[in-house]
């Protein structure tokens, strides 16, 4: 299936969400901070990126921006994956160049049909 790069500091929540997407057939590459995971996705072009927002340095608003500024993975549709629910994070999220953004504890069928509407 799809190439997914979960970019998450919590090794909780990159385990759920790597046991959710390999369960449905996808491969998985892990980044546990927002600058790791800029630089994975420049090296490794994966089909989709699951983006936490609260992390060390580069947090996830910053490192989707720079994804979808930079010519080389603006392509590479980004899902913000967090536990903030604010309208105004959706909106920034947005803002920044996500497809789309979901609020933690994620749901399975969730993940899957918004991952189905945004991969070619």
């Amino acid at each position: 299936m799809a190439r997914i790069l979960i970019v998450d500091d919590s090794p909780t929540e990159t385990l759920k969400l790597q046991g959710m997407l390999e369960k449905n057939g996808h491969e998985v590459l892990k980044a546990d901070n927002g600058a790791d995971g800029v630089a994975l996705a420049k090296d490794q072009k994966p089909d989709a990126v699951l983006m936490d927002i609260v992390m060390p340095g580069l947090n996830g608003f910053q490192a989707t921006r720079q994804l979808s500024k930079d010519p080389g993975t603006s392509h590479i549709p980004v899902i913000i994956v967090t536990t903030k629910d604010q309208e105004t994070d959706k909106v920034w999220g947005r803002r920044q160049g996500a497809k789309d953004y979901l609020t933690k504890p994620i749901d399975e069928a969730v993940l899957m049909k918004t991952l189905q509407s945004v991969l070619p």
